[in-house]
This record gives structure tokens, sequence and C-alpha cells, in this order.
């Protein structure tokens, strides 16, 4: 898509990479990446310095069984995992995350929709449906935000991000996001924190819609 303007930030290419990040953020990161030529190639740079680094390592002992056990598992059962195709406005990743079914979507007021894929320890990632010329309300972040717009577009203090574009917000950031007129806009966010909402009824229902 050459007109992605947000991108994923250096530091979260390599640890996704490195398979440092945690699912809800490497699931966006994996999801914008597959939209992306741009993060596609540097994600490919990444992979290749980094099988670089491994070559350059020292030989390591191992043990004498080690050739056998793996010959071993040669017989072991094997399950081909199914391979999902992007459907819709929503990628490969998103639609294995969905396991091939649409979302389920659940309202949470003035129009706006949740479909929550996870939610653990780590953080939680949903998808969102904002109708158009609807705010989200107005919040700042106690951690990390990954947006990645799926469908239709909207703005916050920012700027505009539009399909295949990626918000990163952190603690510094407070903001109102808007979608914009035309289509629904369909997000794929994730985050490791709660967030934090300036009015009292978005508080208030926070812990019954889990965000």
């Amino acid at each position: 898509m050459a007109d992605i303007n947000h991108h994923i930030p250096e530091s979260l290419l390599q640890a996704y990479a490195t398979g440092l990040l945690v699912h809800p953020f490497a699931l966006v990161v994996a999801a914008h990446i597959s939209l992306c030529t741009e993060c596609r190639a540097g994600l490919e740079a990444h992979n290749a310095a980094g099988g670089a680094i491994l070559e350059s390592l020292p030989d390591e002992p191992v043990s004498d069984d080690l050739k056998v056990r793996i010959l071993d598992q040669l017989d072991a059962p094997f399950k081909q995992k199914p391979v999902y195709e992007r459907s819709g406005v929503y990628p490969g990743p998103v639609m294995e995350a969905l396991k091939g079914a649409a979302p389920r979507w659940r309202r949470v007021g003035m129009g706006v929709r949740q479909s929550i894929l996870s939610a653990g320890q780590d953080g939680s990632v949903r998808l969102l449906f904002i109708p158009p010329g609807q705010a989200v309300p107005d919040h700042s972040h106690n951690g990390l935000e990954l947006t990645l717009v799926l469908q239709g577009s909207f703005s916050d203090e920012t700027g505009r991000y539009g399909v295949g574009d990626l918000e990163v917000a952190n603690q510094d950031l407070e903001h109102t996001p808007i979608a914009d007129a035309g289509a629904p806009c369909i997000c794929l966010a994730a985050t490791d924190a709660p967030l934090r909402f300036k009015g009292l009824v978005p508080r208030i229902l926070q812990p019954v819609f889990r965000i």
C-alpha cells in the first residue's frame, strides 16, 4: 500500500524480529507488515542481520544423543496448521486470531463496537468499529498503545491515519481520536496497560469493557 505514512518504529520492528514483543503488540506489527512493503523489507533486513550474527557465533557442544532425538521427532504425529489469508479488510494475522470467523462485535456506546481478540497479563488486543464522525473519549495512557487502521481513517492531535497507518501512543500522549467522514473506521488496537480516560462515564464503564 503506497499511501501508508505512519510505520513501525525501528525499536518495535527489531523487537518483533527477535521475538521479544508480547502477543498483543506482535499481532498488530504482523498485521501492519502484511500491508506495508517498506516495513516488510525492514523486517527482512533485521532477519538477515540476525542470521549473520548467528553465523559468526562460535560452535556450541551438543549432547551425544541429539541426532537420535531429532530423528525420533520425524516419526511424531504432525498436524498441519491452517493458513489464513486476508478476508475483506482483515489481514491474514487478524484472520488467524479470529480463527477464520467474523468478528464478534460488542457495543460499547455511541455506535462504537469492539471485538476482543485476546486479553491477559501481557495486555490486550481488540478490533474497534467507530462510525464516521464519532470520537473515542479523550484519554491518555498508562503504557503503550498501538493502533492500526484497517478501514476508513481517523484523526487526532498527532495527525490523520488511513488504512495501513500505525499510531504509536505512549504515556506522553493525551488524545481524542475521531473517525473521519466516509466508511466506518475499523482499527486493530493493542495495549499493555489500561487507558486513562478523562471523563467520568468512560472511567466507570472501563472495567466492564476491559479497555
